[in-house]
């Protein structure tokens, strides 16, 4: 089956094989949505297991900790680890990208490696965490983008040296939806001696990623877009050596091997990825992203990514005959389901797109579409045309 196949031609529903799942996300009932990179699409798989778990502790309390919620944590573990290639051992569980990162952060010694190499493309959470910590010593090297879509693997690795600790950056680009070599990325900090962690927020879920191939070191992503979970919760993936030998200097309660034990004269880490948990996770969030996975693992990442990849290179090549001049990557190999379309002024774009009952998002300068396999053809001719007409209309 090719990227193109099972979509018809013409302004009318495109047939694509997943298709059948659109009828489980409500919002489709009403509105034409777009809008997966900032938050997935609520499906009827999800609202049931946060119903379940609201049931759960109306019923019994804090006496469900003991023989379903703490199943739970472990059954989410083992099923973020599946969609990556990890064990559930290399996975610990974060309330948000910042928190696994800074976890990340204060694992590391910088007193031989005082250096930090990110890009200019990545979502800014991943700078934020190392500026704060230049009083301290840190040096933050921000990588150019020459054209705004990707950055040069080479430009990457002339940037890191013996003095580097860590490069951390996209597997895709929020900036431009744009696929980043992460196998090559993990080579060139692995051939100074460095660490290679990856914010795969963008990726995991639409595009497949396996950790054990790329080599990297550590990788974080969650529920709130592309894996269907919502806010509140995400994976960080520690490689099972890191996961064993590095040494957080900020911990929580989830992270001591006897938790119960409730000892506060020893700080005993647990053996695995573990250690680099902090306090209590949400329960209410946990129950929503195995919700969300039951579609991901059902259907499958890459013929989520086959599905995706055909209307995606389909709305580019849409806008491209309307004279849209999207921003994505040069090859569609390199493109993921995030399409960015300059705009004079996007926020005014975005209001015309909702009058229209069309859900997108604004980023400077360019209105984002992001489509997901729920979507069909018709959504993004429709947000094409809207774009196309002048406000009012």
């Amino acid at each position: 089956m090719t990227l193109a196949s099972g979509l018809k031609t013409g302004h009318q529903t495109a047939a694509h094989r997943l298709a059948r799942y659109r009828s489980e996300f409500p919002i489709f009932r009403d509105q034409i949505y777009l809008n997966t990179c900032s938050l997935g699409a609520l499906g009827d798989r999800t609202r049931r297991k946060a119903t379940e778990f609201l049931d759960l502790w109306q019923a019994r309390g804090a006496a469900a900790w003991y023989d379903v919620w703490w199943a739970a944590l472990s059954e989410l573990r083992e099923r973020y680890g599946r969609v990556i290639g990890a064990g559930p051992q290399e996975i610990a569980l974060a309330p948000s990208v910042s928190v696994a990162l800074s976890v990340v952060a204060e694992s590391l010694d910088y007193a031989r490696r005082p250096k930090v190499v990110v890009t200019s493309l990545d979502f800014p959470t991943i700078a934020y965490q190392w500026l704060a910590k230049r009083p301290r010593g840190i040096e933050l090297v921000v990588v150019e983008s020459p054209d705004q879509v990707s950055v040069p693997v080479e430009a990457l690795a002339r940037a890191v040296d013996a003095r580097t600790a860590l490069v951390a950056t996209s597997h895709v680009y929020f900036t431009s939806g744009a696929i980043q070599d992460i196998r090559a990325v993990a080579a060139a900090a692995h051939a100074q001696g460095a660490l290679c962690l990856i914010d795969a927020y963008q990726s995991v879920g639409q595009v497949p990623v396996d950790v054990r191939a790329t080599e990297v070191d550590f990788l974080t992503a969650g529920g709130l877009k592309w894996l269907l979970g919502g806010p509140g919760i995400v994976l960080l993936y520690a490689r099972a050596e890191l996961a064993r030998s590095l040494t957080p200097a900020i911990a929580g309660w989830f992270g001591h091997k006897r938790q119960f034990a409730f000892e506060p004269r020893s700080l005993e880490w647990h053996d695995d990825a573990r250690r680099f948990e902090l306090g209590t996770p949400s329960l209410a969030a946990i129950y929503a992203q195995l919700g969300g996975l039951d579609y991901i693992e059902e259907i499958g990442v890459p013929a989520i990514r086959e599905v995706t990849a055909a209307l995606t290179e389909d709305l580019i090549a849409r806008a491209r005959a309307m004279g849209l001049r999207p921003k994505v990557a040069a090859r569609a190999e390199d493109r993921s389901a995030i399409v960015m379309l300059p705009a004079d002024d996007p926020a005014d774009r975005v209001r015309h797109l909702t009058a229209a009952a069309i859900i997108a998002d604004a980023r400077p300068g360019h209105v984002r579409l992001s489509p997901f396999f729920y979507n069909v053809q018709d959504d993004h001719v429709a947000a094409l045309e809207r774009l196309a007409a002048p406000s009012g209309h």
